[in-house]
């Protein structure tokens, strides 16, 4: 059943958290709560710590507190079985921080430019940040830290009923892709339909060193080869039958995958896509 606030939203921003409790204050702080036509909502998966409880001590948000992990899965329960249509959708990740006047600078570039579908915000901070500022603008990138959807285009996924793989590490790069071919394959790729937008920007804290980072980090190296492999699986079904042969689960087209991957030969990510590939064969479906 889907949730329901009277007249449309002109923007819903739609905060997904997991075990984010030292960060998610920081972030809803970055906010424009309150503001007449924007709702906020927080939707926390799979968290064992204090992320909701801390949440809801933020008048005029709305948290939606999901047992299941996975952000892919929550995206999905949210965006397109829960809520109701929106102007559009802007997407932050709980661990990050947005620069002033970052929302209503996406809302004016999706205005600005009708033919978009997204628009995306920019780093603003961390190694390698203006080298990524300047790939997104060159290349119409978008990060999942913070993005916005044309409300319209949310709306003609819920249609079709395309959603997101509920196994997917990372929603940014299949959200990127289904946003520039406009829902179908990679033979109706445009780069315009999604926007970089420079007045909208994102801060993340800096990782600091010490022995919990650096297992964390090695944690994240083994997500992002995973997520390497499953953008194998992606690519090859938007470059042929489409958005609409997306799978449930990644898992479930493991068997049929894994016989072609093999770990890449640079020194480190050897040994990564080993744990990597190791860990899709236990949960191949």
């Amino acid at each position: 059943m889907m949730l329901s606030h009277g007249a449309r939203p002109k923007a819903r921003i739609v905060v997904l958290a997991h075990n984010e409790e030292r960060r998610i204050a920081t972030c809803l702080a970055s906010l424009p709560l309150g503001e007449p036509g924007i709702e906020t909502h927080v939707v926390v998966n799979g968290s064992t710590d204090r992320t909701a409880e801390i949440a809801r001590g933020f008048a005029g948000v709305e948290v939606h507190d999901y047992q299941l992990g996975g952000k892919s899965r929550s995206w999905n329960s949210f965006v397109l079985d829960e809520a109701s249509p929106a102007g559009a959708l802007i997407f932050v990740d709980g661990d990050a921080q947005i620069t002033p006047g970052s929302v209503p600078a996406l809302l004016a570039t999706l205005s600005d430019h009708p033919e978009a579908n997204a628009a995306a915000g920019l780093p603003r901070n961390g190694r390698g940040a203006e080298r990524y500022r300047a790939a997104m603008i060159r290349d119409h990138g978008l990060f999942g830290d913070l993005y916005a959807l044309r409300g319209s285009f949310v709306e003609r996924m819920r249609e079709t009923g395309i959603r997101l793989p509920e196994d997917l590490i990372g929603d940014d790069s299949l959200i990127g892709a289904l946003a520039k071919t406009d829902l179908a394959n990679e033979d109706d790729w445009r780069d315009e339909r999604v926007m970089p937008c420079e007045r909208a920007g994102f801060v993340c804290e800096p990782t600091r060193l010490s022995l919990g980072s650096i297992r964390g980090q090695y944690a994240r190296m083994i997500n992002y080869s995973v997520r390497h492999h499953q953008n194998r699986i992606i690519t090859d079904i938007m470059r042929g039958p489409g958005p609409g042969a997306l799978p449930r689960t990644l898992a479930s087209r493991y068997r049929e995958w894994l016989p072609r991957f093999a770990p890449r030969r640079h020194p480190v990510w050897w040994w990564i896509d080993r744990q990597a590939l190791r860990r899709m064969a236990a949960r191949a479906e």
